[in-house]
């Protein structure tokens, strides 16, 4: 893991709420998997990211627009972490007629990233 972003519940609704762009959700995200940008080299370093991922993704995907993406994310969240929305931050989900796939995605991230906050705080 390559991120050092504190995992706050400020961020993590920041997301939710829009109010972080997507690519920085997506940088966020690709910090926790292991991707890293040498500029010198103009590449992605993948050294640290796990096979699955690099061998499906040997550059970093953007989980908001990337649907494969998001479903490799998903299951890759262990089923004791599946509600941690609603059981760390409270969220009650978002009304149908709110639901957008990009929000939906943003969920999904969320509760990735709240796995990671758990298992590494």
């Amino acid at each position: 893991m390559g991120n050092t972003t504190k995992l706050t519940d400020t961020l993590l609704w920041d997301i939710l709420q829009e109010r972080l762009p997507a690519h920085e959700v997506n940088q966020l995200v690709w910090g926790y998997l292991g991707y890293e940008y040498d500029s010198s080299q103009q590449t992605w370093r993948t050294e640290r990211v796990a096979t699955p991922w690099r061998e499906r993704f040997p550059t970093p995907p953007d989980f908001i627009r990337d649907r494969s993406a998001i479903v490799q994310l998903t299951r890759s969240i262990p089923p004791a972490a599946k509600q941690l929305l609603k059981q760390e931050l409270g969220f009650p989900g978002y009304q149908v007629s709110e639901l957008t796939p990009e929000r939906t995605r943003r969920a999904t991230i969320v509760n990735w990233l709240l796995g990671i906050r758990r298992t590494h705080p």
